[in-house]
């Protein structure tokens, strides 16, 4: 890859041994091959060597990564970096969620029953994103790049996939909801707009045909992407899901669903509280709760309230018996460990208890971690995925124990190891790096198919897409992380030799089988998106696909921005097109600039913050993760020529010291600014304010300068500046264990610098700063927007109550103008020209005109997702940035700059 450097973290530290470590996913080709960039084998070398030497040395003094203890880090919260949205990066947007304590169930949808009776303003909210976004692009191959790889055309992060054998296809979003095709994938069109979330933990068709969507991402953290629970569509070929189509009462609101299972007249369903069970035909009543291997942190439970009770009854997947349903085996426990890890069969007295031996796939607690289950349609096989915490604790370069078929049809086995890491590896991975090989991030990426046709062929998701037809005797790799490391790749299109075939996006997450018009395929769903290939499809020489069709084609939006800035486009003669851009989770930064029909990717990785020139949209700053940033002046437009002569790079990185620090020194997603009133002067806030006064025009992170210390521990979680003057927003510890937060202000100079006071039980709640609104004309005049929950629902100290806040002295004193806010996690706030207020939060965008105090909804049309980002366009409009459902425009004219007669109720 280029020398984009995305690096990852090896595996959350929720145990005794806390393993934040560095690697990267740049990958060095083998020796007789081609290398892709220069410095990467070293690099990679040396990241690899740190590791081992982490872990060995970690492990000597720790423990086993089993213990139920936690290290340092919280649970849910890790000590490295990454480049997906893996376990630092969702810790982190679980704390600014969950701290100072643990959210109470139902809060979402409180928030979301109240949100339904609020006016709303006159306009509605314009789809930016709705074009195909390719990551491949050829025009953006700079050095910061990963055009060329072989993803194509990608979206945000697909965990559920279903599919009929009437061309029906079902796609649901990792924060998204759920997409129909009814021509074999492409022509999407939303169903689950209307219901309180969307964002998605799995998708099963029944029997009948009917499709149950169980809502809250299936990757464990805390309550970062909690649901609502299972919903279920009679005629998914016709209908949409409404919130009475809900099974059960309230039992799975803000749980995360893992897998449904059928079984018996019963679905079964695997959640972050234990495993659950409905009838299947009676919908109304109430869940069962199955099991929960420690009640007592289930809520209303006598530990509820414990800092680690959200990761003590986590059920991963269910395997039923299909010769005799009554026979159930879960799969049950934390992917970083601990003591209540196993599988779990019933009695004769009805108690659930462990399973002492499998054969080959392992039952004790050290060993079984994340789990996936699949079965074969004539009930001859059993095949699973076992993620090991103990091996992710001890071994750099994985945390798979092994794939593993049970060839008796039982889930009792006996169990048989039909694939390991190495086994994966020598298959035709492009996993060959020390420090990042298959199964590296078991206990984030699987899923598991058996080809209804054959009980023999099945394809498996790790990092990659992986397929045997022989029960696992032999495998391949059909979906390859990426094309780098082959010989047939080339940066320049017209260089390479023909047999790098298009791959999937890497980071697998759901799979189906499904036929339109008499040809059978296989859907996968990994984090960019959902590809398509034959299910007996053709492969070249090496194993590799040659047949994959990515339907990600503009009419499925479920890209998941931190960012967005907008800009003017300098190519357009009428001097009102404008660019927009963004920061994505593992999917790059991505550039639509005035007359594209296609999106652009001209930053790899994970992109983060970003900052753009409203005069030029070429001129772009955009961070990496932990205040890795890079700025480019042409938008990055570039052929590759620089990979032989560096010379004609038009990338810079500008990262200022904070980020060698790593989780020490930022944010995973940091915040980085620039003043409203002087273009050249930039804010970037880790364990330090910096200041730089350069702005596109700087070249190397050594020109930035420390105003301030934030203090040991510290790390800034908002910036603000206006005229030289600078808010920043601190949290550390920022978990839910010694939760702190406070705000600095100062000048850029470095001058004035001074902590307010702000008590646990002031005026200001004890929760997580997420953004500040500074008055252009007063700077002392400042909103606050806080994350979380409030005291209803959040009971750790200082908690608090309110969601938006605003001084007229700099700070001294705050008022809470939250008026009549729904209680949800509030992420930016922005000041309108017109003096109005703009809001977003985890489920919509509100305006609070000038003059008045309540806020309405902000025009129409605009999903139910997180509005992460608020931003000023030149153009007049103001853009939001979506966790799930992509860029969204809203023309401010509409607002009649806040005449009541312009606005509806």
């Amino acid at each position: 890859m280029p020398n984009r450097q995305r690096r990852r973290l090896l595996l959350p530290a929720v145990t005794l041994t806390a393993l934040g470590l560095t690697t990267t996913q740049a990958l060095a080709a083998p020796s007789e091959t081609p290398k892709p960039r220069p410095h990467q084998a070293q690099q990679q070398a040396e990241i690899g060597k740190k590791h081992a030497k982490k872990v060995q040395g970690t492990a000597a003094t720790a423990g086993p990564a089993f213990s139920a203890k936690a290290s340092s880090a919280a649970p849910g919260e890790d000590e490295g970096d990454e480049a997906e949205n893996s376990a630092e990066g969702t810790a982190q947007y679980t704390e600014a969620r969950t701290a100072p304590g643990v959210v109470a169930p139902g809060a979402y949808g409180a928030a979301w029953s109240q949100l339904q009776s609020m006016p709303h303003t006159g306009g509605s909210w314009d789809h930016v994103t709705n074009k195909p976004y390719n990551e491949d692009d050829p025009r953006y191959r700079d050095v910061n790049s990963n055009s060329s790889g072989g993803a194509g055309f990608t979206t945000g992060r697909i965990t559920g996939i279903a599919a009929d054998n009437d061309g029906y296809v079902y796609a649901g979003g990792a924060n998204g909801g759920v997409f129909r095709s009814s021509t074999g994938g492409g022509q999407w069109k939303s169903i689950s707009d209307k219901l309180p979330s969307l964002s998605t933990g799995a998708l099963n068709l029944d029997e009948g045909g009917r499709l149950w969507y169980a809502t809250g991402e299936s990757n464990t953290g805390a309550t970062s992407y909690v649901g609502t629970g299972v919903y279920v569509l009679a005629d998914p070929k016709h209908g949409e899901f409404q919130p009475g189509n809900r099974v059960g009462g309230a039992e799975l609101e803000s749980t995360i669903i893992h897998a449904l299972r059928f079984g018996g007249g019963k679905v079964w369903a695997a959640t972050s509280r234990g495993v659950w069970s409905h009838s299947t035909t009676t919908l109304s009543g109430p869940w069962t709760l199955e099991f929960a291997p420690n009640p007592d942190y289930l809520p209303g439970g006598a530990k509820a309230s414990d800092p680690s009770a959200p990761y003590k009854n986590i059920a991963n997947d269910i395997a039923i018996d299909p010769k005799d349903p009554t026979k159930v085996i879960l799969a049950v426990g934390w992917r970083g460990g601990d003591t209540y890890n196993g599988f779990y069969s019933k009695a004769a007295d009805g108690s659930w208890q462990r399973v002492a031996s499998l054969g080959d796939l392992p039952t004790d607690a050290a060993n079984v971690g994340n789990v996936t289950f699949a079965r074969s349609a004539d009930g001859s096989r059993y095949y699973a995925i076992d993620q090991s915490p103990d091996v992710m604790a001890h071994n750099p370069d994985t945390g798979l124990k092994g794939i593993y078929v049970s060839k008796s049809g039982s889930p009792s086995g006996p169990w048989t190891l039909i694939a390991d890491k190495d086994k994966i590896k020598n298959s035709g991975s492009a996993l060959q790096g020390a420090g990042y090989q298959p199964g590296i991030q078991a206990w984030y990426n699987q899923f598991l198919q058996v080809d209804p046709a054959n009980p023999d062929h099945v394809y498996a998701g790790l990092e990659e897409v992986l397929e045997t037809k022989n029960g696992g005797n032999t495998w391949i790799v059909p979906g390859p992380y990426w094309n780098f490391p082959f010989p047939c790749w080339s940066i320049d299109p017209t260089k390479q030799t023909g047999d790098c075939s298009p791959t999937t996006h890497s980071d697998q997450h759901a799979v189906a089988i499904g036929s339109y018009k008499g040809r059978t395929s296989v859907y996968v769903g990994n984090d960019g998106g959902i590809y398509t290939r034959p299910v007996n499809g053709a492969v070249d020489s090496g194993g590799h696909a040659k047949d994959w069709k990515s339907l990600a084609d503009g009419t499925i939006d479920t890209l998941q921005y931190y960012s967005v800035g907008v800009g003017k486009d300098p190519a357009d003669r009428s001097g009102k097109g404008v660019i927009v851009t963004g920061g994505l989770q593992d999917n790059g930064q991505s550039i639509l600039r005035a007359h594209d029909k296609v999106m652009g990717s001209n930053f790899g990785g994970d992109g983060a913050d970003t900052i753009v020139d409203p005069a030029n949209g070429c001129n772009t700053a955009a961070e990496y993760v932990y205040l890795d940033m890079w700025v480019t002046q042409n938008c990055a437009v570039n052929d590759g020529s620089w990979n032989t002569d560096p010379t004609k790079a038009t990338s810079y990185e500008v990262a200022p010291p904070d980020k060698d620090l790593g989780g020490a020194g930022a944010r995973f997603i940091a915040p980085i600014t620039g003043d409203p009133k002087n273009v050249n002067t930039w804010i970037a806030g880790g364990r330090h304010v910096w200041v730089q006064n350069k702005g596109f025009a700087i070249r190397s992170g050594s020109e930035w300068t420390s105003a301030y210390d934030l203090g040991a521990g510290h790390v800034a979680t908002a910036v603000a500046t206006v005229n030289g003057t600078v808010y920043a927003g601190w949290c550390g510890p920022c978990n839910n264990q010694g939760f702190s937060r406070g705000i600095a202000v100062g000048n850029t100079d470095g001058t004035g610098w001074h902590q307010l006071n702000l008590p646990v039980d002031g005026a200001l709640p004890n929760r997580y700063i997420s953004s500040f609104a500074v008055d252009e004309n007063d700077a002392k005049h400042v909103f606050v927007a806080i994350n979380g929950f409030s005291r209803t629902w959040t009971e750790g100290p200082g908690a608090g109550n309110g969601h938006l806040f605003e001084t007229h002295d700099g700070g001294a004193t705050w008022t809470d103008v939250s008026a009549n806010l729904p209680d949800v996690p509030a992420t930016s706030v922005k000041i309108l020209p017109n003096g109005g207020l703009a809001l977003g939060t985890d489920l919509a965008a509100f305006y609070r005109a000038p003059g008045e105090t309540d806020f309405r909804v902000l025009g129409r049309d605009l999903p139910t997702t997180s509005v992460q980002q608020l931003k000023l366009g030149p153009d007049g409009k103001l853009y939001a940035a979506t966790f799930g459902r992509g860029i969204w425009s809203f023309n401010l004219r509409s607002l009649g700059h806040g005449r009541r007669d312009e606005v509806e109720g």
